[in-house]
């Protein structure tokens, strides 16, 4: 399941941190995670999609990682990025 492309601009401008950025790990998380709830509404209807749930547990694991970084290297940045996002409780 990908986006579409006016989707995937619209959570880039969202959450960029200036101008010309389409690379960052804030907006990386975000694309992950709007990919991960478009695969979770495709899996509500075909439950026996294995192969496609293997890809939701990488995009899950790269994000993951990605956060994990961010909390590592900023921790404002990481506390904004969830608190805007709703990731974490």
């Amino acid at each position: 399941m990908s986006i579409s492309a006016t989707k995937k601009a619209a959570v880039i401008s969202g959450n960029k941190l200036h101008a010309t950025d389409s690379g960052s790990p804030e907006v990386q998380v975000a694309l992950l995670s709007e990919r991960i709830g478009a695969l979770q509404e495709h899996f509500k209807s075909n439950p026996k999609d294995h192969h496609g749930r293997r890809g939701l547990l990488l995009m899950v694991g790269r994000r993951n990682r990605l956060l994990s970084y961010l909390a590592n290297t900023d921790r404002e940045r990481y506390q904004s990025l969830i608190k805007r996002l709703g990731l974490r409780k």
